[in-house]
Order: C-alpha cells, then sequence, then structure tokens
C-alpha cells in the first residue's frame, strides 16, 4: 500500500505562445503520426534536488521565470500548445492552433512525500508517482469527440520543500517523438536560464511535406485506424488495471554488464550454432532488450515444461527514422519519424540456455532489416501492434538511451531521476541513458511485487552467468 502524502495545488495557469506573434493554423498527421493516435499520453517526470528550496522562494522567485520562458519556448513549438482534433470522416485527424486559446495547462503543487524515495532506484509503490502527473481535460469516451479537443501538452510543477522539484507532462505522442520532446524541453531550459538570445536557439521544422509518402502509407494506415473504431489499442487493458500490488523499480545495465553479455552470447554463438562472431548485430541496445526480454519470459512463466512451448513471444520498440530514411529530414523536425520494430521467438527458446543468444540475434536481425528499409512493412505498422499488444505473450520497449534526457538542465544541475508514469499501465519498459554510469542504460519496469523480487534476481543472475569455455 502507498505511504500517505499531502498533495496541496498552490496555482493553476494556462499558458499561451506570446499574443499577436502566431496565426491561428492547422497542421496534417503524416503517415508517421498516425500509429500513435492509438496509444496513450506518455507521462514522464523529472526530479530535480534542491536541498535549499522553500516554496515561498519557487513561487516567488523561479515560477515567474518558469511561466515566461514557457511562453516563449511554446511560440516556436506552437503545436504543443495546441489540440489534436478528430472530426468524423472523411475529414482526417490534424492539429489545431488557435491564437486566440490556445494553450498548455501548467499547474503548481507542493507534496509532503519523501522526495529521495521516490527518486530513488528501488521498489516503490506505482501510485505514490500520479500524484506529479498533470491531468489534463480529456475526452474519456473510448473514441475522441471532436468537439472535445484533446490537448497535446500538459506540466504540473511539484515542490518538495527543503528538497526539490518534480516537473511532470502528460504529452500526446501524436504530436512528438521523444527526439522533438526532447529538442522542447531544452529549448524551454535554455530560455529559462537566459542563455541563449531567443532569435539563435535551434528552432523547430513544423514543415510537415519534409516527410515524403511516395507509397501512400497516410491513406493505409488512416484507414486501419478508422477500422478499428478510432480508439486507442488495449494496452493490457490500460482503463482497467489494478495497480494495488504494483511497485516500479530501476535496474542499471552498464557497460561491463553489457561486455558480459556480449561475450556469452558471442561463446554460445560460435560453439552451439556455429555462427560466426562478424554474423550478430550486438549493439549497447540490442544487448539491453535482449537481456530484458529473456528476464521477463523467465520471470512471467516460471513453470517452463507446462507453460512454455511453441507459442510465440513478441518483441516490439521503436527506432528513430530520421537517419535511416535515405533522404534529408532536419532534426529540428517536430513531429514523429520513428519507425516499428516487431519479432518473435517461441517461448521455450528464450527460456533455455541459449535464450539470450535467440533474442539478441532476433532483435539484431530486425534492426537490420531497418537499417536498410526502415519503412519496410510501414503499411501494416497498426495491424501488427494490434496483433502484438493483443497477445498476453509480449514485451515492448518504450524509449531511447540516445535521446540524452538527463542532458536537461534548468540551472539546478542534472535531474536527480527521470520516470515514465505511463507504464504503469502500458506495461512496456522504459529506456533512458544512464544519469550516473558511462554508456550505461537505466531500465525502468513496472510489475506486481512477487513478479519484481523474481525479475531483480534473473536480472543479476543473467549479469553473472559464466561464458561456455
Amino acid at each position: 500500500m502507498a505511504p500517505s502524502c499531502k498533495l496541496k495545488v498552490l496555482e493553476h495557469f494556462q499558458i499561451s505562445p506570446p499574443p499577436g506573434k502566431l496565426p491561428s493554423t492547422s497542421l496534417p498527421l503524416t503517415f508517421f503520426d498516425i500509429p500513435w493516435l492509438l496509444f496513450p499520453p506518455s507521462q514522464p517526470l523529472f526530479f530535480f534536488q534542491l536541498p535549499a528550496l522553500s516554496t515561498s522562494h519557487f513561487t516567488n522567485s523561479i515560477l515567474p521565470h518558469l511561466k515566461c520562458s514557457l511562453s516563449l519556448a511554446l511560440q516556436h513549438f506552437f503545436p504543443l500548445a495546441g489540440n489534436l482534433a478528430t472530426p468524423p470522416h472523411p475529414t482526417a485527424p490534424h492539429f489545431v492552433y488557435a491564437a486566440a486559446n490556445s494553450s498548455v495547462s501548467l499547474t503548481i503543487a507542493e507534496s509532503s512525500a519523501d522526495f529521495h524515495h521516490i527518486s530513488g532506484h528501488q521498489q516503490r509503490d506505482v501510485q505514490e508517482f500520479h500524484h506529479l502527473v498533470p491531468r489534463p481535460q480529456r475526452n474519456k469516451t473510448a473514441s475522441y469527440d471532436p468537439n472535445l479537443p484533446c490537448p497535446i501538452l500538459a506540466v504540473q510543477v511539484t515542490v518538495f520543500p527543503q528538497c526539490g522539484i518534480c516537473i511532470g507532462f502528460s504529452f500526446c505522442h501524436v504530436a512528438a517523438d521523444g527526439r522533438t520532446f526532447d529538442n522542447f524541453l531544452k529549448s524551454w531550459a535554455s530560455i529559462f536560464k537566459m542563455e541563449s538570445d531567443l532569435n539563435k536557439l535551434l528552432l523547430p521544422c513544423t514543415d510537415r511535406t519534409v516527410i515524403q509518402d511516395p507509397n501512400g502509407l497516410r491513406p493505409i494506415l488512416l484507414n486501419q485506424w478508422r477500422s478499428l473504431g478510432s480508439s486507442q489499442l488495449d494496452t493490457n487493458n490500460s482503463d482497467r488495471a489494478d495497480l494495488r500490488d504494483m511497485v516500479r523499480a530501476t535496474f542499471v545495465v552498464g557497460q561491463s554488464d553489457m561486455e558480459k553479455l556480449k561475450q556469452q552470447i558471442l561463446t554460445r554463438s560460435r560453439k552451439i550454432f556455429g555462427w560466426a562472431s562478424g554474423s550478430m548485430y550486438l549493439s549497447p541496445y540490442v544487448l539491453t532488450c535482449a537481456h530484458i526480454w529473456v528476464c521477463l519470459t523467465k520471470t512471467r512463466f516460471s513453470n517452463i515444461k507446462t507453460s512454455l512451448g511453441e507459442e510465440r513471444h513478441y518483441f516490439g520498440f521503436i527506432a528513430g527514422g530520421i537517419t535511416r530514411l535515405g533522404y534529408p529530414v532536419p532534426n529540428t523536425y517536430l513531429g514523429n519519424c520513428v519507425s516499428f520494430g516487431r519479432l518473435d521467438a517461441a517461448g521455450y527458446e528464450l527460456v533455455g540456455e541459449n535464450g539470450i543468444v535467440i533474442a539478441a540475434k532476433a532483435i539484431g536481425e530486425t534492426i537490420k532489416k531497418l537499417n536498410g528499409d526502415v519503412l519496410g512493412g510501414a503499411e501494416d505498422w497498426i495491424s501488427d501492434w494490434k496483433e502484438l499488444l493483443g497477445s498476453k505473450l509480449h514485451v515492448t520497449v518504450t524509449g531511447s538511451p540516445k535521446v540524452n534526457l538527463y542532458g536537461l538542465d534548468f540551472g539546478w544541475g542534472r535531474p536527480k531521476k527521470i520516470e515514465e508514469i505511463a507504464i504503469d499501465k502500458t506495461r512496456a519498459v522504459s529506456l533512458t541513458e544512464s544519469r550516473d554510469v558511462e554508456g550505461g542504460i537505466e531500465v525502468g519496469l513496472v510489475l506486481p511485487k512477487a513478479q519484481m523480487n523474481a525479475f531483480g534476481s534473473i536480472f543479476r543472475k543473467g549479469l553473472n552467468s559464466d561464458r561456455l569455455e
């Protein structure tokens, strides 16, 4: 049961770009955006340690600059201040920015929770975090109502007196991938610190025509979305998820751990399967994901002989598209530019002594295919993910260690901790670069407490397995 804590809402604001700077406009969705119509919003939390901070100092000295800098950042990232409209067919979903009333909800609160406890790596009750997530006014029906537009972004800043602050977000992934959101956060922080003249900032590109669609993927994916009733995918019955016994924890895979995994895989692949060492793609991402997939499969299916057989276990992830498209797209492009990877393996293979080899080979080969043709199979993205998420035998990964979220700095130093709260319900695994271990990857998980205990044991044992000689 989560420890009791008191949240006091201090103020609520609607933050708009500076008046008179932007006209009302709308932006179409590209084919990269459309699959995200089926997913719930992302809910990242950033914890900053400020031991001497008082609530009065925050509200009098810090808050005015936060509000002003957020407004200035939204002047350039204006789609984030807008709304997602999903009108009835045949009109396609689109983003709407109305100069007169588009804004971002900003909530200011004070919490009595234990800052150092919830910003740690150890097991914590998932419900300890929910009061830190902003609550945008959203339509709660199965499908979006065009008369109740969906806000793209909401922000909550929570003060922990004499400890620090948490900046929490709820943002609609249809509008932005992790790269775009990171660009927005760092622009906001840079303006807040007044390090850069606004005119010298690396400003976003909102030109949707930079995304080419010669194969007509947009209408194909729109039709697939409409065929599902224009509703969100059921990510583990997310609206009905029972969180009473759920805990979250963070595990770190360091460079030395990755080297151990790599040597295990290379030794087994050569001696048991006869594969040449150079035939496998073993990046830090592949090694980490393979280890997670195997550990979670073993954790969830302890009775191996009766529970596992030839049934296929799915693994899903996202892959950056900007460097893989074959034509230039600015890194400042404001929107989604990620592909989807899906693969599977037999359950008995994953839990066997060579499971890490099977998992790494499957993930690596899928990434190599995406490197060669990032849009291969794109016409099936929605149907593929519906099949994957509809199976109980799946693991999905969200986030990217390449984004460098821990590089965010408002002048208070790097975040002490980053958490993704949406995985409470989606049950995805979140990945970020490690704050404290150079070249390492932080793995965020939400599981029932008993399963988390088992996972931790399997995770550590897998990193210390002896190599075949």
